[in-house]
């Protein structure tokens, strides 16, 4: 026979272990503020752009078709592939006199493009601020520079320089969504743990207990006294004697 849980037995179970639920959201909450601040390195992204487009020859009088368009838009997905490759970014290493080799310098980059569009974006991630501008702009620089000996083409102009900003903020850790998370995941831990201690709890407690798990009828009950209780039961007892003594002391003298 399958048993069934209520609404008010799952408020219950939740309620029992309240303490215990908010010490996990507490807990875990606390844990992620401390990793998101202290332990984490910040890290920061800036971003260069790049224009994929037909030179024209030196008269000026070669036009644009939207053929070349189409073919600038196809080498994109081409030149992503280079601009992350060694033969350009061993250059960008020995450039900025980095100690790292180019796969992790390539992990530090990130290329794209929008859909249909000429213009692709690098950015650079780094736990500096400017050297991740230095990575960006310099990567840009060198791909422009390569890639007509690489490919014979001359289509890559310079659209936009990464730009250090006074003040800049780090793109990770976000310690607001840290902690966030957090509390989520804490509250859940707490949760499934209030459940699991009470399906491991198998003590009787009340007398459907005793009818449920020994389907047996419940005869009697004998009722818990606390030492408290007697004593207020003894001082019941007392007034009761003392207001009992002074109503037959009236009834004689009036006899």
């Amino acid at each position: 026979m399958e048993e069934t849980i209520s609404l008010k037995e799952i408020f219950e179970v939740i309620k029992k272990r309240f303490w215990l639920i908010v010490a996990f959201i507490l807990g875990a909450a606390l844990i992620a503020a401390v990793v998101s601040y202290f332990v984490l390195t910040p890290t920061y992204q800036n971003s260069s752009q790049f224009l994929v487009n037909q030179s024209s020859n030196q008269d000026g009088t070669e036009q644009f078709n939207s053929s070349d368009i189409q073919t600038n838009v196809e080498l994109i997905n081409t030149y992503n592939i280079i601009i992350k490759s060694p033969a350009i970014l061993d250059n960008v290493i020995e450039e900025l006199d980095l100690n790292m080799t180019s796969g992790a310098l390539s992990n530090k980059l990130e290329v794209s493009s929008a859909e249909q569009s000429q213009v692709v974006t690098v950015t650079a991630t780094d736990p500096s601020a400017e050297q991740a501008t230095n990575i960006a702009n310099t990567t840009v620089e060198i791909f422009q520079n390569e890639i007509p000996d690489i490919m014979n083409v001359d289509n890559v102009t310079i659209l936009t320089e990464a730009e250090l900003s006074g003040q800049p903020s780090p793109v990770a850790p976000n310690p607001v969504l840290n902690i966030a998370i957090a509390i989520v995941l804490g509250g859940m831990v707490g949760v499934g743990l209030a459940f699991l201690l009470e399906y491991l709890d198998n003590t009787v407690k009340s007398e459907n207990d005793i009818e449920k798990h020994l389907q047996v009828p419940v005869l009697g009950i004998i009722s818990h006294i606390d030492d408290d209780d007697i004593h207020v039961e003894q001082l019941k007892a007392a007034q009761y004697n003392t207001r009992r003594g002074g109503f037959d002391g009236s009834q004689k003298e009036s006899v």
